[in-house]
C-alpha cells in the first residue's frame, strides 16, 4: 500500500515553501510521495488575481521537479470543487493508496468552514504543518 499525502492549494504560484513542507512530511510522515492537489477554483478564496489554472500548473511542475511531488489536476479532471468530495473519489479511485491529508496551521484554523470538514476528518488522518507566521 502506497502512502500519499495530500497537499491542496492554489498554487498561485508554487513556491519553496510548497516544496519545503512537502519534503518534510515525506520524511516525518514515512511517505511515499506528496500529490499536490492543484484547486481549479478554490471556494474560500477570491479568485481575482487568480493566475489561470494552466500557468499555476506549470509552476506546480517545475517546484515539483526532481522530487517526489506529484502536481495534479485530478479534481480539475473529476470535476469536484471541495476537498471532502475529492477525498470520497480518491479513495475510490485508489483503493490500495493509504492516504493523508496536509494542511498548514492556517487552513486549520478556518477549517470548520470546509464544506464537509467532520467527514474529511473521518476519512483521512490529517497532518497539520506549522507555517511561520500563521501559529
Amino acid at each position: 500500500m502506497k502512502r500519499i499525502g495530500l497537499l491542496g492549494g492554489s498554487f498561485n504560484p508554487a513556491h519553496r515553501g510548497h516544496r519545503a513542507i512537502s519534503l518534510h512530511a515525506i520524511r516525518a510522515l514515512g511517505l511515499d510521495e506528496v500529490w499536490w492537489l492543484v484547486s481549479p477554483g478554490n471556494p474560500l478564496k477570491e479568485a481575482k488575481g487568480m493566475a489561470p489554472f494552466a500557468a499555476r500548473m506549470a509552476s506546480a511542475r517545475a517546484m515539483a521537479r526532481h522530487a517526489p511531488i506529484r502536481p495534479s489536476a485530478v479534481e480539475q479532471r473529476i470535476k469536484t470543487r471541495y476537498t471532502v468530495d475529492t477525498l470520497t473519489k480518491l479513495t475510490r479511485l485508489y483503493p490500495r493508496h493509504q492516504f493523508i491529508w496536509l494542511m498548514g496551521g492556517d487552513n486549520l484554523a478556518q477549517f470548520d468552514q470546509w464544506r464537509g470538514w467532520r467527514q474529511i476528518a473521518r476519512q483521512v488522518p490529517i497532518a497539520v504543518i506549522a507555517r511561520p507566521g500563521y501559529d
